[in-house]
Order: structure tokens, then sequence, then C-alpha cells
């Protein structure tokens, strides 16, 4: 502890250990786009409506405008770029791209991150709000179109590319034999 205003704390952002010094204050959002350089979360609404700041935090999707750097200390954060292989797209971006899942590109990389989050939510049996039955031995939920609405419902896109991004979502559950 530098004093009682800042914070020593270290993240593992795309596979890379990062030590940084914040004020106890600063989000996760601004660490990461600020001192580590990955402008790929994009500060939409700074109220955590948006999701424009998606990123993986220890695999869980979540808004990184709204949780401080300092509660992420030790944990292992995922943007958008931690998820291409090199210069090589992930299924899922390469997806998004093929089916036109984006527009002017602003949403784009938290979409992504959340739709990977809810992909693995998804194999893991966790219900959404349209899931017909959420009793405890119900089988996992169908994933087709509206599941995913309602999955990435947190994600607003401003251009429409809706129908693109499900497509590309549920293209990439097909790949991991999730979807219906």
């Amino acid at each position: 502890m530098v004093d009682d205003m800042r914070s020593e704390i270290t993240l593992f952002v795309n596979g890379k250990t990062q030590s940084l010094e914040v004020d106890n204050r600063r989000t996760l959002l601004d660490a990461v786009r600020e001192d580590l350089g990955c402008t790929g979360p994009k500060k939409g609404c700074d109220h955590g409506q948006c999701g424009a700041c998606t990123v993986l935090l220890n695999g869980r999707r979540i808004v990184s405008c709204l949780t401080l750097a300092v509660a992420a200390q030790g944990a292992e954060i995922t943007t958008i770029e931690g998820i291409a292989d090199g210069d090589a797209l992930a299924p899922l971006q390469e997806a998004f791209v093929r089916l036109d899942g984006f527009q002017c590109g602003f949403c784009t990389p938290g979409q992504i991150c959340s739709a990977l989050a809810m992909l693995s939510e998804h194999a893991q049996g966790w219900p959404s709000a349209v899931t017909a039955d959420v009793s405890p031995d119900a089988p996992l939920p169908e994933l087709d179109a509206a599941e995913v609405r309602e999955r990435l419902s947190g994600n607003l896109c401003r251009c429409g590319a809706y129908p693109s991004i499900v497509r590309a979502t549920l293209e990439m559950a097909a790949r991991k034999g999730i979807s219906s």
C-alpha cells in the first residue's frame, strides 16, 4: 500500500502479469485502457448500462466501468485483445466479421466478450429470464435466438446489428455443439 488513497495491485491481463499503482477509486476500465493500453473495452455510458466496457474477469463477464481496479487484484482479465490467437481472429470474431455482426465497431469488443461468456454460462446450465424450465434437474435449455437475445441484452448496439450478432453467436454455439 502506497498511501491511504493508492494501492499496488497485480492483474493478469490477456495472459501477462501487470503490476500497477492505482488510486483506490480508479475503475478497472480506466486502468486497463489508460494504464495498460488495452483500448478494446470502450467507455460508453460509464454507468454499467451499455456493455461496451465488458471484459472477462476470471472467465465471467463484467462491466469494467463499475468495477474498481483494486477489486480485481490477482484476477485474470481478458479483453478483446486477449481473445485472438496472434494475428488470427478467434472463431467468434471471424463470425462477427463474416456475418456483419458489427457496424461502427464501438460495441463489438464488449459484444464478443459477452457472447463468449454467455456461451460458457449456457453450457454450464445457467438459466436466463426466458428459460422455460429452471428446475434443478431440467435439461440444458435450448440455445435459440430468443435465448441469445435475452442473454446478451445487457450489451447495446447503437447501429442495430442485433440480428447479425445473434447469428454469429448461434453459429459459434453450433460449432461447439450447444445450439438447437
